[in-house]
């Protein structure tokens, strides 16, 4: 097996603590709710699901050991459905 396809093991800590992570940032967001922030209060939400996807893309789906072009790729998808939620956001926020 080579270098590039190695497979990829994660030690038990490691995920604990990227699962206790997704925990705190889970309460977090419950927090949020909670919180009278105005407009913010979505902002926040979203940021916070942000991060949460992320570590599950980098440790859970191992888009940490991946080619870099697998990465672009991947951001410039993202990037793109963020734009459209965004445009969603700015057409309903006006109407």
């Amino acid at each position: 097996m080579t270098e590039e396809h190695a497979e990829h093991i994660l030690s038990y800590g490691k995920l604990t603590t990227v699962w206790v992570a997704l925990l705190v940032l889970t309460a977090a967001t419950i927090m949020v709710t909670r919180v009278e922030l105005g407009v913010w209060k979505v902002w926040a939400a979203l940021a916070i699901a942000s991060v949460k996807s992320g570590l599950v893309i980098a440790f859970f789906m191992h888009m940490k050991y991946e080619p870099r072009l697998f990465r672009i790729i991947l951001f410039v998808a993202l990037f793109t459905l963020a734009g459209f939620i965004g445009g969603t956001f700015f057409d309903v926020l006006y109407r």
